[in-house]
């Protein structure tokens, strides 16, 4: 299980929480941006880094969503990300 530090309640289980996926950059919606640009964004995600930041919707608690920073490979939240 993972213990997600929620800003607003403290440590809590995973179980409170619903996966809201990746933060995704998506290109500005503007006449610049093609097809190809969408494309880009959506199926082909840097991987080189092991940090990730996530968006996570504390349901059993506070009732707000937070984005998260959580490294791949050991699972461990480092830090804080912000929009």
């Amino acid at each position: 299980m993972l213990l997600i530090p929620c800003p607003n309640c403290g440590p809590r289980d995973e179980t409170e929480f619903t996966y809201g996926g990746p933060v995704s950059q998506w290109p500005e919606m503007n006449g610049g941006s093609t097809t190809k640009d969408w494309h880009r964004a959506v199926h082909f995600k840097s991987s080189k880094s092991t940090l990730v930041s996530e968006l996570w919707y504390h349901d059993a608690g506070c009732e707000r969503w937070i984005v998260l920073c959580r490294d791949q490979n050991s699972h461990d939240f480092t830090a804080r990300a912000g929009p």
